[in-house]
C-alpha cells in the first residue's frame, strides 16, 4: 500500500513540474500555436515566471526544489553553461531524489539569462 502511495505522490510531482503550455498568435495568421520561447528580448525573471519554476522553486524558501537563494550559495559565474544544460534537460541527484524536469522549450540564451537571475539571488 505504501509503495502505491509513493509511486503516486512522486507522479502527481513529475506532472506538476511539467511546462506550462505557451501560446502565441502568429502575425498575419488566426492560428495559434505553441511557442517556442523566442524569449530573447524578456529577462531571466520574466522567462522563469512563463515557465513552471514556482511550483518547485522559490526565491527564498526550500520547495520540491532549492531556493533560488540556495542555487545561489552553491554556484557561481563559472557555472552558468553547466546550470544552462541542466535547465534545458534536466537532472537529478544534486538536490535530492526528485528529478527536475527538463525544459527542451528554451533556448541556451534563456536558459543562461534564468541562470544569471538566479545566481543574482545571492544572500
Amino acid at each position: 500500500m505504501k509503495k502505491i502511495f509513493l509511486a503516486g505522490t512522486l507522479g502527481l510531482l513529475i506532472i506538476s513540474c511539467s511546462k506550462k503550455e505557451n501560446t502565441a498568435v502568429q502575425a498575419n495568421s488566426s492560428e495559434t500555436s505553441v511557442s517556442e520561447p523566442a524569449k530573447s528580448n524578456l529577462s531571466g525573471a520574466q522567462i522563469i515566471e512563463t515557465l513552471d519554476c514556482s511550483g518547485c522553486h522559490s526565491a527564498t524558501e526550500r520547495m520540491i526544489g532549492p531556493s533560488y537563494q540556495e542555487i545561489a550559495g552553491k554556484y557561481s559565474e563559472k557555472d552558468i553553461e553547466l546550470l544552462a544544460s541542466k535547465i534545458i534537460e534536466g537532472g537529478s541527484g544534486v538536490w535530492g531524489g526528485v528529478p527536475m524536469a527538463a525544459h527542451p522549450q528554451v533556448s541556451k540564451e534563456d536558459a543562461k539569462k534564468m541562470v544569471e537571475y538566479i545566481l543574482s539571488q545571492k544572500k
